[in-house]
């Protein structure tokens, strides 16, 4: 009796601890993922000089900001850590802080900053760069 009663005992255990609860991604976290992803496809495109894949996932005031640059440049390297997202009613601003190596002339030229994305639309498109634009080409030499 005492076999049976265990052996009930430890199924029901199994049982009931095997199911895992799955919890619902919110709104917010889906948001958040695409806006580092759509940072990283801009990040990539500038880095390849792609203005296709640049104007497609971003608004015109957007692409203004990413090509402001003036400056010719022989290749650059960007690395972006993004850092927080802020939702206010249809836009994200998204912080990132970001590293880059700019060859200029045959010299590197090493560059570090925070900005701030402001994004919005479905799907995601960047409408801005507020504060340090890491798509802007260092003066120093």
């Amino acid at each position: 009796m005492k076999k049976i009663l265990l052996i009930v005992l430890a199924g029901m255990l199994l049982v009931s601890c095997s199911k895992k609860e799955v919890k619902q991604v919110s709104q917010e976290s889906k948001l958040t993922m695409e806006a580092f992803a759509l940072a990283d496809t801009v990040k990539d495109a500038f880095m390849v000089k792609d203005t296709i894949t640049l104007r497609n996932n971003s608004t015109d005031a957007g692409y203004k900001a990413i090509t402001a640059n003036t400056r010719t440049y022989d290749g650059v390297e960007i690395t972006f850590t993004p850092r927080w997202v802020e939702i206010e009613n249809n836009q994200l601003h998204v912080n990132i802080s970001w590293k880059s190596t700019w060859m200029i002339s045959g010299k590197k030229i090493d560059e570090r900053g925070m900005a701030v994305f402001t994004m919005e639309g479905t799907p995601l498109k960047v409408s801005g760069i507020i504060r340090g634009n890491p798509f802007i080409c260092p003066e120093k030499y």
